[in-house]
């Protein structure tokens, strides 16, 4: 089985990559895309000629990959995706034999730790319109909703929440998936020297999330422009 989870940045993702990879008979893949984006769009990201010149940056190939076999016979492949790479031209024919997921998380707390990261964040950069999209395309082949789970739903009760997500997908749910190694890991991608540093001292999922944080006027602008998409997708969540 191929697994494609669909989220944007600052969405529990990494760790979501590193509880599957935590499993043993999962392969990962960190942001496929990534490098591509980068090269078709221009964008200024850190690292970027780093990643460029690190990962595969034809489209064509990195999907012919995603819909290819899973890396080291394992059975199942999971690819973290950023909805934001998935830009018009890039083919998405592969998510055709992947099993989609929509990982969600309230646009105030992403807004909040992308800003730590990288200064002045767009609507765009956050990826909460793209994954509408996403959404919209993956449900209208299937006849019904594919899988959403949130990130606030998974550390309030990781095991359940996990427990819930493999059964959507018919497989089955391992303790092993709530915990992991500190440090970094051998399939994160050359950003994690950037992007990753919390989850690197993780060995599992945080505590619950407090109260949403207080941001200035221009993030919740930016939030309130997210907002109704992450509501649509938070209705049909696990």
């Amino acid at each position: 089985m191929r697994i494609a989870m669909w989220s944007g940045p600052r969405n529990l993702s990494t760790a979501m990559m590193y509880a599957f990879a935590a499993r043993g008979d999962c392969a990962v893949w960190d942001e496929p895309f990534y490098a591509a984006y980068l090269a078709a769009t221009g964008i200024d990201h850190p690292m970027r000629e780093a990643i460029i010149a690190a990962h595969e940056a034809d489209p064509v190939r990195v999907a012919a990959a995603c819909a290819g076999p899973n890396p080291e016979g394992k059975p199942l492949f999971y690819q973290k995706h950023m909805t934001l790479h998935m830009i018009p031209g890039f083919d998405r024919g592969f998510m055709r034999v992947c099993a989609n997921v929509f990982l969600i998380r309230h646009p105030a707390r992403v807004v909040a730790s992308y800003a730590r990261k990288r200064e002045n964040p767009s609507l765009p950069d956050i990826g909460f319109v793209q994954q509408a999209e996403l959404f919209d395309e993956v449900a209208g082949w299937l006849g019904h909703a594919p899988p959403v789970i949130d990130s606030a739903d998974i550390r309030d009760n990781p095991h359940a929440a996990l427990s819930g997500l493999c059964a959507a997908l018919g497989i089955p749910f391992t303790e092993a998936m709530l915990r992991w190694p500190e440090g970094p890991k051998p399939f994160d991608g050359v950003w994690a020297s950037h992007w990753y540093g919390a989850v690197h001292r993780s060995t599992g999922f945080e505590d619950p999330e407090g109260a949403l944080p207080d941001l200035p006027d221009d993030a919740r602008r930016l939030v309130d422009q997210a907002l109704p998409y992450y509501e649509r997708l938070a209705s049909f969540r696990l």
